[in-house]
């Protein structure tokens, strides 16, 4: 390992997600015991202009990888998208001896840490996200947490459904992505599932609810992912009237990104943040940690941030110029491959629904 890396620093950006805290600890730990200080930046990007830190000692991340939130807090900074904010940042990092940083949340907090790079600041990107969007990524800090909360939360839903014979439509979060929506329809038994990805025949499966209500089936939870906008409030109005099944409807909203973090999103944190401290004190940046059949690893964030505009269709004029034949041809296999999975769990949901 190289010894240039004196002190670096570590933030959190965008939104919260349980595991942030334990991604923290291991972060600072790791460093130190390599003989690196470590700045705890708190804010963000915003804080990092500010100055707003401190020098984390062992005892300072102590007790908290139970935690849900993040210590180290967030919060949005469209300065730091400007030059002017730019160079507060690296002058900030240049007063306060930061060599590098780990940066800790989604694809918003991937391009500051490669405007940081490009300005003489090494970086290092972690996913921390409950909504798992990073197409580079299986799984992001948070995510797993997040379907927990919603799984425990519909089924205590269900249980009273089963006791007055209703209907539950219920509205998960994950921004445009439809994993917790998708995965967390396939726990509770979900009798429709509904996300923007793929497109939703409510004729069909309306004609399989009212099936199974004629088969004896008392209960009924329909799982709508928030990215399908403006769809649920009003399709729980439309299963009522066609289904003469009394339907409530549920927005989790917020409660999806608090709690405790699980034991998966904990041990993710740990191994991610190791990785990412090893990554910066071998001389690497603008990388992004990633987990990929279950083995750590890390990708160029520039690729990163392609393949993600790439999976989900808002490539642009240009894009693909920096980037080999072959590179791009990786790049829509790997997406391909992602879709079909996603595709494929869907299906299955769809066969033993009712």
């Amino acid at each position: 390992m190289t010894t240039k890396f004196r002190r670096i620093g570590v933030l959190t950006s965008g939104g919260d997600s349980p595991g942030m805290n334990a991604t923290i600890r291991a972060v600072t730990r790791a460093a130190l015991e390599n003989g690196v200080e470590v700045m705890g930046i708190y804010e963000g990007y915003k804080g990092l202009m500010e100055g707003n830190m401190k020098l984390f000692s062992e005892r300072d991340v102590s007790n908290i990888l139970n935690h849900g939130g993040t210590i180290l807090y967030s919060a949005r900074s469209p300065e730091f998208k400007t030059e002017e904010g730019m160079a507060r940042a690296v002058a900030v990092c240049e007063k306060n001896q930061i060599d590098g940083i780990v940066a800790i949340g989604g694809d918003g907090t991937f391009r500051g840490a490669t405007d940081l790079t490009l300005r003489g600041i090494p970086c290092i990107g972690l996913p921390g996200t409950i909504d798992n969007d990073i197409t580079a990524t299986d799984y992001s800090i948070g995510y797993d947490t997040a379907m927990n909360t919603v799984i425990e939360m519909v089924d205590r839903l269900r249980d009273t459904c089963e006791s007055h014979a209703r209907c539950d439509v219920v509205e998960v979060m994950g921004r445009n992505a439809g994993y917790i929506a998708l995965n967390t329809g396939v726990a509770v038994g979900a009798s429709i599932i509904v996300v923007d990805e793929i497109a939703f025949d409510e004729d069909a499966a309306i004609e399989r609810v009212i099936e199974a209500k004629n088969n004896g089936k008392r209960n009924f939870i329909v799982i709508v992912a928030e990215g399908c906008e403006g769809f649920a409030e009003p399709f729980a109005k439309r299963f009522e009237q066609k289904t003469g099944i009394e339907t409530k409807f549920a927005r989790l909203a917020h409660v999806v990104r608090g709690g405790s973090p699980t034991l998966r999103d904990r041990v993710l944190a740990a191994q991610m943040g190791k990785e990412a401290v090893d990554l910066l004190l071998d001389g690497k940046s603008n990388l992004v940690v990633c987990i990929h059949e279950d083995k750590i690893c890390s990708m160029d964030i520039g690729y990163a941030l392609i393949l993600d505009r790439m999976y989900k269709g808002k490539l642009k004029d240009g894009d693909l110029d920096a980037f080999s034949s072959e590179q791009a041809a990786e790049m829509r296999e790997f997406c391909r491959v992602k879709a079909e999975q996603f595709r494929d769990l869907y299906n299955t949901a769809y066969l033993i629904s009712k």
